[in-house]
């Protein structure tokens, strides 16, 4: 029967794989970890997998200029534009530039989010990832940090709520560092429920208070495993979602909380991937018919990335 459903639906009823080239372009310079060689490792691994072959790869498109206001306001958007340069690089904090191939690249990967909302509510997908750069948790409505520009998941979430008048959207944020962000853009909206867990004490240093009764923040100490990974999700997580009852899922899919990735210092492996994924599958299938939107954000050892993303996206296609 599934096999049956995955070949009458449009697109073959396969998860979408969202990317864009301009996502090549953007380079923060030599030696700095959000290199380009990320995307290419995960495309790398998931065709050794045999994975790919069994995706919907889609071109994203750039994100319009009403979609991106629902989270920045014009006059940050314009000074992102202002900053990007024409040869050399600008930065806008000590850890994060742009290059002129940045502001491209940031547009298509917010795009990229959109595409993916507007793929699974239309019954083209029934899930998606984005494989994107630059990342965007770390980006709140009027600043740039971490390494991220325009907050490619809240600007999907945005789009979500506003284009298909939902209700209540899950925004589930896995990676080493907290989406503080996210959480600064969806505070107190009752429509959104966000769910994290993230090292703390670290970087950007924020998340052990919620700034609203909608934010579920479970922050873990440095040499945290698997284990305290999972109880977080299984006891904490698991039940804040099956009361919320979410009608999309996003997932901020972040894979430097791996035991080889030297940006954190927790435990995870690829197994502990896997398994959350089937997590929020189950959780999507009961209340979201299916309908789930990854998007990438950290991830750093370019082996450790590649192998995680091929876990998550093997559960995401495996139905």
């Amino acid at each position: 029967m599934l096999t049956w459903l995955k070949s009458h639906l449009p697109g073959g009823g396969l998860t979408a794989f969202i990317s864009h080239s301009s996502c090549l372009q953007h380079n923060m310079g030599v030696g700095h970890p959000e290199c380009p060689e990320r995307l290419v490792a995960i495309r790398d691994q998931l065709k050794a997998s045999q994975i790919f072959d069994s995706l919907n790869e889609v071109e994203a498109p750039a994100v319009s200029e009403q979609q991106l206001a629902r989270i920045h306001p014009p006059h940050y958007v314009e000074y992102i534009e202002s900053c990007a340069p024409s040869v050399g690089t600008f930065r806008v904090d000590p850890d994060t530039a742009m290059n002129p191939g940045t502001l491209p690249a940031a547009l298509h990967a917010a795009g990229a989010v959109v595409k993916a909302v507007e793929m699974v509510m239309g019954g083209e997908a029934p899930n998606a990832f984005c494989a994107i750069r630059p990342p965007g948790h770390h980006a709140e409505s009027a600043k740039a940090m971490g390494f991220c520009f325009f907050n490619n998941i809240a600007v999907g979430v945005a789009h979500a709520l506003s284009q298909y008048r939902l209700e209540r959207v899950a925004v589930i944020d896995f990676d080493v560092h907290h989406g503080n962000g996210t959480e600064e853009i969806f505070k107190d909206d009752p429509r959104v429920l966000m769910v994290s867990t993230f090292q703390h004490p670290f970087y950007p240093y924020c998340g052990d208070v919620p700034m609203g009764d909608n934010m579920l923040n479970v922050p873990l100490k440095a040499g945290s495993s698997g284990r305290e990974f999972r109880e977080a999700v299984e006891y904490q997580w698991l039940p804040r979602l099956h009361e919320f009852k979410p009608q999309l899922i996003f997932i901020s899919a972040g894979f430097d909380a791996h035991r080889e990735d030297d940006m954190g210092s927790l435990g995870l492996v690829e197994a502990d991937y896997e398994w959350v994924t089937r997590q929020l599958m189950m959780i999507a299938a009961q209340y979201s018919e299916g309908r789930i939107v990854s998007a990438l954000e950290g991830g750093y050892d370019l082996s450790a990335l590649a192998r995680s993303v091929t876990a998550h996206v093997k559960v995401l296609s495996d139905g």
